[in-house]
């Protein structure tokens, strides 16, 4: 055994029966956006595994070469929907993550996105001082919605396409409660920061379609960031802090469900928050759960509560293609949006290969490994052009950043749209 110091293995000891299911059959390889970008084997599931085992025995240290293994993992899930023993790699990497982070402290770029994402304050202040000095830092990328960088900025690359923060947040624009009619359900909008501050036009169809069914939507102005950022970069003391104050936000209404209209919060209440939070401090596990089931996405619940997209689709035709997102695809929603947006008038589906391949995000994967990120996408642009569509719809924003940058790299002119967004076209010209 390796001379070294003591270190806290608590986090990885959480996840040690955890561990124990992987055979090391290798069936995680052909499904892994990373391996297919690396080609290397501590970028895959089982590599990152046998790392973690290693770690615990004591055979290795947590230096900075397991550090640049655990950072090479989108968290998109695709080895744990392959897994035959259903290993969950993703949660496996965000406790070692935890590791790292306790031993190693965490980095510079994950400081800073905890500071912001535990301040709702400091979030608002960022995003109106990001609007009033953008046309400093930022050029308009003509013929498209996005920005481009002029001068260099701490942890934005000069090639990204980066879209513009709203004139004004999603929150701010509504009352907490907005009544609908008497005996229908009453739902809490947990918006996310992406709907929030820069794709408002997502948050204004998702009200509009849950208006049009009568519902009684309930937009709790305390909420904060799911914490998924802080989670992929190990700082679970933000995340705890984040999850109680979501938890308090939430059970402070009666509702029948809490809807999301991102694909990655709705998988950080709906999965992580029990999976990772409520493992970690099991004190919170019962609310965890409870969160859970009520976390319903918004597709799933127009299609439950009985949306006729005939009433609200119209326009000229559009042909359009669907991406589905990660956090949608491993909770096994991927036919509830192909079905509202093929009933919808006026839009034709045509499929893309490989519609369900991670499109390279990853969240801070795409901070740290930005060329990576850009090969993994590389593929998903392909396919969305070859299919001759004008728009990509998916139901995640961050998914929607990601394509839309690459579609700019590309130099293609096809739009990317939520799924709300296609639903809700007629009834947002309504008055």
């Amino acid at each position: 055994m390796l001379n070294r110091k003591v270190i806290d293995l608590d986090p990885l000891k959480r996840i040690e029966n955890e561990l124990k299911k992987c055979v090391k059959c290798g069936a995680c390889r052909a499904n892994c956006p990373a391996f297919a970008a690396y080609g290397k084997e501590p970028a895959v599931a089982r590599g990152k595994i046998a790392l973690a085992q290693h770690l615990l025995k004591g055979d290795i240290e947590l230096d900075g070469a397991t550090y640049a293994a655990m950072s090479k993992c989108l968290l998109c899930g695709s080895c744990v929907e392959k897994c035959p023993n259903e290993v969950p790699t993703d949660e496996i990497v965000m406790v070692a993550r935890e590791a790292l982070a306790k031993e190693r402290g965490l980095t510079t770029f994950h400081q800073a996105v905890g500071r912001v994402i535990r301040n709702r304050r400091l979030m608002n202040f960022g995003a109106l001082a990001g609007r009033i000095l953008g046309p400093l830092f930022f050029r308009k990328v003509p013929a498209t919605s996005g920005l481009r960088l002029r001068f260099p900025l701490p942890f934005v690359g000069g090639k990204r396409h980066i879209p513009q923060i709203a004139r004004k947040p999603f929150m701010d624009r509504h009352p907490e409660v907005i009544p609908g009619e008497p005996g229908k359900p009453r739902i809490l909008f947990f918006v996310g920061c992406m709907t929030n501050f820069v794709y408002t036009e997502v948050g204004e169809a998702a009200l509009a379609l849950f208006r049009h069914l009568g519902c009684t939507v309930i937009i709790p102005k305390d909420q904060q960031c799911c914490g998924l950022p802080g989670m992929s970069g190990g700082d679970l003391d933000t995340v705890r802090g984040l999850a109680e104050k979501n938890l308090a936000a939430l059970e402070r209404y009666e509702a029948d469900y809490v809807m999301t209209a991102c694909a990655t919060c709705g998988g950080a209440l709906h999965k992580f928050y029990p999976a990772v939070i409520g493992r970690k401090h099991p004190e919170l596990m019962e609310r965890c759960r409870a969160l859970a089931e009520k976390t319903v996405d918004a597709a799933v619940l127009l299609q439950k509560l009985g949306l006729n997209p005939e009433e609200t689709g119209a326009g000229d035709e559009l042909r359009i293609t669907y991406h589905d997102p990660c956090h949608l695809r491993t909770r096994n929603i991927t036919r509830q949006p192909r079905e509202l947006l093929t009933a919808t008038p006026g839009v034709g589906l045509a499929e893309m290969a490989g519609a369900d391949r991670c499109c390279g995000l990853g969240g801070t994967f795409n901070v740290y490994h930005y060329d990576a990120s850009m090969r993994i996408n590389t593929g998903k642009t392909e396919a969305i052009v070859a299919t001759g569509a004008q728009a990509v719809v998916t139901g995640c924003p961050g998914c929607m950043m990601q394509l839309s940058d690459g579609l700019h790299h590309a130099g293609s002119r096809v739009r990317v749209l939520h799924t709300l967004e296609i639903l809700a076209r007629r009834l947002r010209k309504t008055p």
